[in-house]
């Protein structure tokens, strides 16, 4: 993926953090965030699924984001 891409990629799921009340909602939230990304991107949708569930998890338990 081109390096352009891969910047408007991240910018656009870091203004999109999704955090749900339970731990499936955060998955779910993210994965639509990075399915979305990718294919807008041109990138495979499992991956970008993938890697947004496991971000938008990981920002929603550590507290990355603020999502009050």
């Amino acid at each position: 993926m081109p390096i352009s891409k891969l910047i408007l990629a991240v910018a656009v799921c870091a203004g999109l953090a999704a955090c749900g009340d339970t731990l499936g909602e955060q998955a779910l939230g993210g994965a639509a965030i990075g399915a979305g990304a990718a294919a807008v991107t041109g990138g495979s949708l499992a991956t970008g699924a993938a890697v947004g569930a496991g971000a938008n998890v990981l920002a929603c338990q550590t507290e990355v984001v603020n999502c009050t």
